[in-house]
């Protein structure tokens, strides 16, 4: 829930993610101003804004960081408009529609969905 802190240890438990990997994503998150973090007994981390005001695309650059959209799809070096790949003009397409796509869906918008999501991280079928 929005301004609620929740432990961390109960994230990685509920989720089934290693506890050690998911406080490296989370700090990622603080330090991008979309998570807060607060230590202590009743520490854990919560949303800094409202679910609505943040964007799949800012959560992505916030973990893998702008190169993400940066390499050659086929990890070719080299591969630039000048030199491309034979994927390089789809992909550029491509990603330009996927960042469009990534930055018009926010938090509040997949909520309804996190049940699902849980289920799929835990290997659940439907």
């Amino acid at each position: 829930p929005e301004g609620e802190y929740v432990s961390i240890r109960k994230i990685s438990k509920e989720l089934g993610i290693s506890f050690h990997f998911l406080t490296k994503i989370l700090q990622k998150l603080t330090d991008e101003k979309i998570l807060n973090s607060l230590r202590g007994t009743n520490g854990g981390v919560a949303l800094a804004r409202k679910k609505a005001d943040i964007n799949l695309l800012e959560v992505i650059r916030a973990i893998d960081g702008q190169n993400v959209w940066n390499g050659c799809y086929l990890g070719l070096p080299g591969c630039s408009d000048e030199k491309p790949c034979p994927m390089h003009d789809h992909w550029k397409d491509q990603r330009t529609r996927l960042k469009e796509y990534l930055a018009s869906k926010n938090l509040e918008a997949l909520s309804g969905s996190i049940d699902i999501i849980k289920a799929k991280l835990r290997g659940e079928v439907f």
